[in-house]
C-alpha cells in the first residue's frame, strides 16, 4: 500500500471566512492569499471573489503555507461545545451540498495522525501509550475508508434507524459522512490541524509506527476507543450495527483479576455499577489524567463512577424535548437489554401518557442529558412516590463513552506502569496482530 491521503471535513456553513497564510494556487491557475470569504445561496455553486464555482481547491505553494478557518465549532452537541479559530497545512477544498459551503482539508494520513493524537494527548504521555494510540487511530481511519468503499459497492442490508409504535432504535457511526472520509470533531476523531503546537513525543510515536495497523486475518481492525470503559469493555453491537468482531470482545481492565462478570445480567450490572472495582481506568492520578484530558475535558472530574439527579419536572421536560415525544410524567426507566459492560442498549421509558423503548447506547445518553450522559452503563433509583409517580430520579453510572475497544485512561495507566505498546494493544484487542502495511 502507498502512503494514503485523506479528506477531512472541518466545518460547514452558508458562509465560511478563512485566511490563506501564504500563496495558494487554485485549479484555475490563480494565486490567492490573505483573508477570503466563500458563500452559497443554495444554487449548487460557491461564490468567492465575485466568481462562482462548483468546487474550488487551494494548493499551497510550499510546505510553509497554512490556512486558517474562523469560527470552527468543536465538541458539537457535547457539554464543551464552543467555537475556535483553527489553522491547517495541506490542501483546502471547498465544496457545497446545496445549502452550505463545506471546508475540507486534504493531507497525508501520517500528518493527520500527528494532529489527532496531539489534540487528544498531552506531551507528558508515555511514549508506549502514544505508540499504541498511533496504531489504533491509523487502524480505525483506514478501516472506515475500506468499510465505506465496500458499502458503496454493496448496499448495507442493515438500517441505522428502526421505529414502530413502541420502539425507536437508532445508532450513529461515521458512515453519516459521504462527501469526505472523516469529520474533524469527536464524532470521528478530534482533529485541529496545527492550531495547537505539535507534541514532539506524538510526532516521534507516529514516525516510529508509520504504516502499522491492527489486523485480524486479512482485514484492518475497526479499532474503536473511548475515554473510560468503567472496568469492562463493551461489544460493538451494543453501540452500532448488529455485527460481532472477534477482537472487540469484553475484557476486564484489570491486571489483578481477569475474571469479568457478565454485566448483561441485570443483577450483576446493579452490583458492579454501585461499587468501584479495581481497574486500570479507576484512577484519580492527575499526572495520568492530564496526559489525555485536555483543558475542557478536565472540566469532567468523575467518570469511573458518577451520579446525575433530576426532579420529575426536569426529567419529563428533558425527555420530551430530546425525543420529541410527550411521555407525561416519567414513572420508570427500565433497562430491557444490556451489553457485556453493563451499558444499556434498550431502555423502556414508562410515562403517564405512553410507554416506549429507545436505543441504542448513544440514543439513550442523548435522551437523558442536555448533551450526553457519560455512558449508558447506569442504574436508576426513584425518589418519593406519589400515585406511582416519583418526585425524581437518581442515575448512577460507570465509565465515559461507548466503552468499545481501547480504554484511553486505562491504556495511559498501563503506559505509566511500563507496559509496551504491543502489550497495551493486545490487552484491549484480543486476538489481533500488529502489521506494517506501508
Amino acid at each position: 500500500m502507498e502512503k494514503p491521503y485523506i479528506n477531512v471535513g472541518i466545518t460547514a456553513g452558508s458562509e465560511i471566512s478563512f485566511r490563506l497564510n501564504g500563496k495558494y494556487l487554485t485549479q484555475n491557475g490563480e494565486i490567492m492569499t490573505g483573508e477570503l470569504k466563500a458563500s452559497t445561496k443554495g444554487n449548487g455553486e460557491i461564490s468567492l471573489c465575485e466568481k462562482e464555482f462548483e468546487a474550488i481547491e487551494f494548493t499551497p505553494e510550499n510546505d510553509s503555507c497554512s490556512f486558517t478557518l474562523h469560527n470552527v465549532t468543536i465538541g458539537i452537541s457535547y457539554h464543551w461545545e464552543r467555537q475556535e479559530e483553527q489553522t491547517f497545512t495541506g490542501k483546502l477544498r471547498l465544496i457545497t451540498n446545496g445549502e452550505n459551503v463545506i471546508a475540507i482539508n486534504i493531507l497525508s494520513v501520517e500528518d493527520y495522525l500527528v494532529s489527532v493524537i496531539s489534540s487528544e494527548m498531552n506531551a507528558t504521555s508515555s511514549v508506549e501509550f502514544l505508540k499504541s494510540h498511533a496504531v489504533i487511530s491509523r487502524s480505525w481511519l483506514l478501516a472506515q475508508i475500506e468499510k465505506r468503499d465496500r458499502k458503496n459497492a454493496y448496499k448495507s442490508l442493515q438500517q441505522s434507524f428502526i421505529k414502530d409504535e413502541n420502539t425507536i432504535i437508532r445508532w450513529y457511526d461515521r458512515e453519516d459522512h459521504v462527501l469526505f472520509d472523516v469529520c474533524a470533531d469527536d464524532h470521528c476523531q478530534r482533529y485541529q490541524g496545527i492550531t495547537k503546537a505539535t507534541n514532539p513525543s506524538v510526532a516521534e510515536a507516529v514516525k516510529d509506527t508509520e504504516g502499522m495497523v491492527l489486523m485480524y486475518g486479512d482485514e484492518i481492525c475497526d479499532a474503536r476507543f473511548s475515554k473510560c470503559c468503567g472496568g469492562v469493555s463493551e461489544t460493538f453491537d451494543t453501540c452500532w450495527e448488529d455485527k460481532d468482531y472477534p477482537y472487540l470482545q469484553p475484557i476486564a481492565d484489570n491486571p489483578w483479576n481477569k475474571e469479568k462478570p457478565d454485566l448483561s445480567i441485570e443483577e450483576n450490572a446493579e452490583k458492579w455499577i454501585r461499587t468501584t472495582p479495581e481497574a486500570f481506568c479507576n484512577t484519580h492520578d492527575e499526572k495520568v489524567l492530564k496526559q489525555i484530558l485536555n483543558n475542557y475535558d478536565q472540566e469532567t472530574t468523575d467518570f469511573y463512577r458518577w451520579k446525575v439527579k433530576y426532579s420529575q419536572k426536569e426529567i419529563s421536560d428533558l425527555i420530551h424535548r430530546k425525543t420529541g415525544i410527550d411521555f407525561g410524567d416519567i414513572k420508570d426507566l427500565i433497562p430491557t437489554q444490556r451489553g457485556k459492560s453493563g451499558r444499556i442498549s434498550k431502555l423502556k421509558i414508562v410515562g403517564t401518557l405512553r410507554t416506549m423503548t429507545i436505543g441504542k447506547e448513544l440514543e439513550i445518553r442523548r435522551a437523558l442529558s442536555e448533551s450526553h450522559l457519560f455512558s449508558s452503563a447506569f442504574v436508576v433509583d426513584k425518589t418519593e412516590l406519589a400515585d406511582s409517580v416519583p418526585s425524581g430520579f437518581v442515575i448512577t453510572g460507570a465509565g465515559w463513552g461507548h466503552g468499545v475497544g481501547l480504554c484511553q485512561i486505562g491504556a495511559a495507566m498501563m503506559g505509566e506502569k511500563g507496559y509496551s505498546y504491543d502489550k497495551i494493544l493486545l490487552h484491549y484487542y484480543s486476538g489481533a496482530e500488529i502489521r506494517r502495511v506501508y
